[in-house]
């Protein structure tokens, strides 16, 4: 396991413990110059998706990058899938095995079909203009969830230790993901989505399956045919093709 170098113009602090590194990057959001990474070995009130808890035994991994995007909110929110790509590659030179690992849509990270890591994407800003933009990033590194702490439905949670055997610190894990992130992100700001977008699907659990696609209003189930340019999950459904800019995924 070896780590590129430390992305220049980035900064770095770690934490032993705060509430949750989402929040303390919004507090710090408006005295930085630059994007920063925020490591915490152990959060109080850590949240996942739609406000759900999520927790985080010591020895696994939470971390948020925050940045200043100059960007529209919607192409700000690609970033999710470059965090996807920068997660996948971190796993894979931890443990250079790559087909154990594979990206669910919209913004989870499977290992041997259970999930190992997600993304939480927050922003905050007006008039269209986002101040600040925050990628929170947890990874079971060494324990996970048991199935009772899930929805009945979920994919269950697997963790990279009793997976893989790989022993990696939250350090370790930071100093993998970080240039990853930086090596995806000079792409998106250079190209454009297009090839974050390739790549992505090129990486994507359950192409040409079928899938459920659960909206909050509806549940929609189809042949998972690809993502769009906008990021949006394309369904073929028994009534047509279907686009989905919003959902929960279920296989």
């Amino acid at each position: 396991m070896s780590a590129k170098p430390w992305p220049e113009g980035t900064g770095c602090r770690i934490l032993q413990e705060v509430d949750s590194t989402n929040a303390e990057a919004q507090r710090l959001a408006p005295t930085l110059s630059g994007p920063e990474w925020i490591l915490a070995h152990r959060q109080t009130t850590g949240r996942g998706r739609r406000g759900r808890p999520w927790a985080n035994p010591v020895g696994n991994f939470t971390a948020t990058l925050v940045m200043q995007p100059g960007e529209t909110p919607d192409k700000v929110a690609l970033r999710s899938f470059v965090a996807s790509l920068a997660l996948f590659d971190a796993f894979v030179a931890a443990t250079g095995r790559v087909a154990l690992f594979a990206l669910k849509w919209p913004n989870d990270v499977l290992l041997n079909g259970g999930k190992v890591a997600g993304i939480l994407l927050e922003s905050a800003g007006a008039g269209g203009t986002l101040s600040h933009f925050c990628i929170g990033i947890g990874v079971n590194l060494v324990a996970a969830p048991s199935r009772s702490d899930v929805d009945e439905s979920a994919i269950t949670p697997v963790d990279l230790q009793s997976e893989t055997g790989a022993r990696v610190t939250p350090e370790e894990f930071l100093d993998l993901l970080a240039p990853a992130f930086a090596d995806w992100e000079a792409q998106f700001s250079t190209y454009g989505f297009a090839p974050i977008r390739q790549a992505w699907l090129n990486r994507a659990a359950k192409i040409g399956e079928v899938i459920t696609a659960r909206t909050g209003k509806e549940s929609v189930v189809g042949t998972f045919e690809t993502i769009d340019d906008t990021g949006a999950l394309v369904l073929k459904t028994a009534s047509g093709r279907r686009v989905i800019s919003a959902a929960e995924v279920f296989f």
